[in-house]
């Protein structure tokens, strides 16, 4: 079925490069991949193999210092930090290991948030960020702080932020990282579900039995696709 599906991500002879001169440092070297929609694709490396710079480019957070960069069809190595900022609210849901969650702020807030930056209006955002937060199983934490829920229940609302935009990738880095092994569990259960449902999910990990979960993994060191 994913073969016949459309390519969302697809890099070209990616090099993403620090420094200069004596000093140049390949984070990335003639990287090629593709994602194609519906998948569910983990990238696995050790700290340092260049996974979270990888992560970055994917997630329009930075930019290639070479190569192209295909996100749904569009060349956006050279979009304008403005236009880059719009794809990112419009097609990519963020999930990171430390939650991110702004710790004042009731669950159904922190997942209204990036509805935000949408034109749409409060009643209708709260409307949305109620029924992501139902989706992963919170129905009845509407109004809880981060401080007053488990690990476990702080990253499903991560989950219900990323998805509230209905976002067309879900860009997951680490999502275990900060959790127990049964509750981590839990959450990779909700990715597996989520790709059940037809979103296309990208994880970042470093733990070779949370990459398998996914349906095809793709390995990283040194900056190179191994």
């Amino acid at each position: 079925m994913i073969t016949t599906m459309k390519t969302v991500v697809h890099l070209i002879n990616v090099n993403k490069i620090y420094g200069e001169g004596e000093t140049i440092f390949y984070a990335l070297k003639n990287i090629n991949i593709y994602i194609k929609e519906g998948e569910f694709v983990a990238i696995l490396g050790p700290s340092g193999s260049g996974k979270s710079t990888l992560m970055n480019i994917i997630g329009l957070l930075d930019k290639t210092s070479s190569g192209k960069y295909l996100l749904d069809g569009l060349e956006v190595s050279k979009f304008s930090e403005t236009h880059l900022a719009d794809l990112r609210n419009q097609k990519i849901g963020f999930i990171f290991q430390s939650f991110n969650l702004l710790p004042r702020t009731s669950a159904v807030e922190n997942v209204a948030l990036p509805l935000i930056y949408s034109g749409i209006s409060q009643t209708e955002r709260i409307s949305r960020a109620q029924e992501a937060l139902t989706r992963v199983g919170l129905s009845d934490k509407f109004s809880s702080h981060p401080n007053q829920l488990s690990g476990g229940q702080q990253q499903r609302v991560a989950v219900a932020r990323a998805l509230v935009t209905n976002p067309q990738i879900i860009l997951a880095d680490e999502p275990t990282g900060n959790l127990d092994s049964k509750t981590g569990e839990e959450i990779m259960k909700l990715f597996t579900a989520l790709h059940r449902e037809g979103k296309t999910v990208v994880l970042i990990t470093h733990e070779t039995a949370v990459a398998k979960k996914a349906k095809r993994f793709i390995q990283i060191k040194d900056g190179r696709i191994v």
